[in-house]
Order: C-alpha cells, then sequence, then structure tokens
C-alpha cells in the first residue's frame, strides 16, 4: 500500500458520527442536517429531460476532452460570467470537463506538483480537506494560511513569508470559502498573480460556489476577472475549477470544468486520459445544456436568499453570526467549545452541524476554526426556520 495514506486525517463526517456516537436526540423531533453541503433545491427539469433523451451515449466511449460543443458551452459561459473577451480562449487548449470539483481538484494535484522538486502545496485554514489529501498523497507538503475574523476570514497574504511562496508549487484559494464565505476582492487576485509570477508557482482557484452570491448586479470576480483586468491573456499559472453542483444543483451529474493556462491543461489532459475519468456523453450533453441556462441559477439565489434572511432574523440576536460574502454557509461563533456545542445541540434538538475545528489544522497551537461551527443552509426554506428556532431554544436552556 502506498505509505503516504497513513498521512490522511479522518474525513471530518467521520468525526463528526465518532462526536455523536451514543448520542440520544428526542424522538419526536425530526432529525434536521446543517452538516453537510449537499445541495438538496430540486434539479432543472431541462437537464433531466436531456439525459433521458440521450441514453443511446451509454453505447460510445466518451472523449476525455469532452465534445466540442461542451467546451464551447463552457468558453461562452466564461465570457459573459467573468468578461473573458473574444479570441482569449480557444476550444481545445484552455478547459477541460472534469467529473465535479473534488474529482479535479485532487487530480490536478497529482499532474502538477513535481515530486522531484519537492515543496508546499497552500491553502486557506480552515479548508476543504481535498486540498491537503492531495497535497499529501503527491509527496508535497500542506502549509495553512489561517482565516481569521480580523482579517474578514480571508487567508492574510502579505503576512506570509517570501521562503514560504519561494516553496510554494501550487496555491490553493476558495473564494466564496469553505466554510467562511469569505470573498477574495479583484486587487487580492492580480496580487496574488504577481506573487505566482514573481516565485513561480500555480494559482489553483476552487470556484464551485461562485455563483452563490446575494446581489444580482455585482457578482464576485475570480481568477479569470483578474486575468482580464491584467490584459492576462494567456492565463499563466492560473486554472479554476468551476462544477455544476452548487450553481445548478447537480452534485449528482458529478459535472464542471477546469480552464486557465492551457501549457498547464495540456499535461493534466494527458493525465487524464490515463486517469480514465471521462465525462459520459449524456452527462456531457446536460452539462452543455445547464451552462447555457441562467434562469434557474437565478432562482437558486433566491431560494438562497430567503433563507439566509429568516434564518439570520432567528439567530443574529442570539448568537455571533453574520451574513457571508457568498455561499450557502453561516460560520457561526460558539459560547464554548464547538465539539461539546455541536454534540449537545444533536443531543437535545436533532439538528447536526460541523465543528469548526474538524474543517481545520492546529498551527503552533492554535486551530483557527475552534470555537465555530459550519451551518449548511441547504435543507427547505421550513427545515432551516425550524433548525434556527431549535437553535435559539437549545441557547436560551
Amino acid at each position: 500500500m502506498n505509505s503516504a495514506l497513513s498521512l490522511l486525517h479522518p474525513y471530518p463526517f467521520e468525526k463528526l458520527r465518532a462526536l455523536m456516537a451514543g448520542a440520544q436526540p428526542p424522538a419526536d423531533r425530526s432529525h434536521i442536517a446543517l452538516s453537510i453541503g449537499e445541495p438538496k433545491h430540486a434539479a432543472p427539469a431541462f437537464v433531466a429531460q436531456t439525459l433521458a433523451a440521450h441514453m443511446d451515449q451509454l453505447s460510445v466511449y466518451p472523449a476525455t476532452l469532452g465534445s466540442p460543443a461542451l467546451r464551447e458551452a463552457i468558453f461562452a459561459w466564461c465570457q459573459q460570467r467573468f468578461g473573458v473577451p473574444d479570441g482569449w480562449m480557444d476550444a481545445g487548449r484552455h478547459a477541460l470537463p472534469v467529473s465535479g470539483t473534488r474529482e479535479a481538484l485532487f487530480s490536478f494535484v497529482q499532474a502538477v506538483f513535481n515530486r522531484e522538486q519537492g515543496g508546499l502545496v497552500v491553502s486557506p485554514n480552515p479548508f476543504y480537506q481535498i486540498y491537503e489529501g492531495a497535497a499529501l498523497l503527491a509527496g508535497a507538503t500542506p502549509h495553512y494560511l489561517p482565516c481569521l475574523a480580523d482579517n474578514g476570514f480571508a487567508p492574510d497574504f502579505d503576512a506570509v513569508p517570501a521562503e514560504i511562496w519561494q516553496r510554494t508549487q501550487i496555491l490553493f484559494i476558495c473564494s466564496p470559502g469553505n466554510p467562511t464565505g469569505a470573498l477574495l476582492p479583484l486587487e487580492t487576485l492580480k496580487k496574488l498573480i504577481a506573487l505566482a509570477d514573481e516565485h513561480d508557482f500555480v494559482i489553483a482557484a476552487d470556484e464551485c460556489y461562485s455563483e452563490l452570491y446575494f446581489d444580482e448586479n455585482s457578482p464576485p470576480p475570480g481568477l479569470l476577472s483578474a486575468c482580464v483586468a491584467l490584459g492576462r491573456s494567456d492565463f499563466k499559472r492560473c486554472v479554476v475549477f468551476h462544477s455544476l453542483s452548487k450553481r445548478s444543483n447537480l452534485p449528482g451529474l458529478r459535472s464542471g470544468f477546469v480552464a486557465g493556462d492551457a501549457e498547464i491543461l495540456k499535461g493534466y489532459l494527458l493525465y487524464r486520459t490515463y486517469h480514465g475519468c471521462a465525462l459520459p456523453g449524456h452527462v456531457q450533453l446536460a452539462s452543455e445544456a445547464a451552462w447555457k441556462d441562467e434562469a434557474h441559477v437565478r432562482a437558486n439565489r433566491a431560494l438562497y436568499r430567503q433563507k439566509f434572511d429568516a434564518v439570520l432574523d432567528i439567530l443574529a440576536p442570539v448568537l455571533d453570526v453574520q451574513r457571508p460574502d457568498g455561499g450557502f454557509y453561516l460560520w457561526a461563533k460558539t459560547p464554548g467549545d464547538d465539539a461539546t456545542f455541536a454534540r449537545e445541540l444533536f443531543a437535545a434538538e436533532h439538528v447536526t452541524v460541523l465543528p469548526g475545528s474538524f474543517l481545520s489544522r492546529e498551527v503552533d497551537g492554535f486551530n483557527p476554526g475552534a470555537g465555530r461551527v459550519r451551518m449548511a443552509l441547504v435543507a427547505s426554506l421550513e427545515e432551516c426556520v425550524e433548525a434556527a428556532e431549535r437553535i435559539r431554544r437549545f441557547l436560551a436552556a
């Protein structure tokens, strides 16, 4: 067996199951899960119809590069969403369809990280655990940048020593962040590109929550936006990861894309050809349809706005919690230990939340997720309101 497997930490939900073992929640209250970030809004009907209409594609080996029509739909979306000018993206060079961002984030590190050179994979802390697992199994050393309230829950990139940047091969960023919901401003993204040029590392921008924001007139910038602002038409050292899971409520479709630096994607395509992870033909056709439609995405955002408004009205007077910049999580401060809070809330009210310390790593005796919990507002409006009322009752007990 690969000895690096022993370096992997238990997944947060394994820790949560162990934490809840033996707890006896009240039987007269249905379970409400705010712990798992699995979208529960209805999937677009036209996507299901497209899948059903093309089941003949089950008899066809799919292309790893994806169909020209899917790639064109991805490019058109990048133009519309991030202002990428005509002619900047080539259909065969600047994007690849992938089996959701989780698969892509992991495999990207395996393809890009140079084991002979060694060095760091840098990520926010707290973070999506795939960043760390991908680094460890690629032979890299993870390095964690704390995301604290006094910096808007974003990493303080100015505080990172030059010697760390010099050892960095890949920098993961996540905007809006998981679990904090923090956005990285355009100027910060431009600054990171300058650092990547100076120290020769790749920026891997996880933007799977990018379409969950509150102001329809102000979509948040992404790494492609920064490339456009800088006139960086080659997207050098910049790669973005997008998914239909959160944007379109299609987590089971396992469909997304990676776009950016053509030279990096050329090597990544070679890796993927051997990796054997091409999207089935009917999934590609359904994905094409989803990327071409924005009406269902706007409706999705409206549902999340309703839930944030209702839940914050209930919780803000009794809990230290604020509306995030984007995403569908609340990053609430707990009155005491976060794991104890989560277990006692479950036992008293049959509501599960995820302890923030399970999403973070302790560095120099400090865990930046400790004392907070992540609440995913993915259930129905009624269930989210009920969960918030139970949490308020629990806090008043």
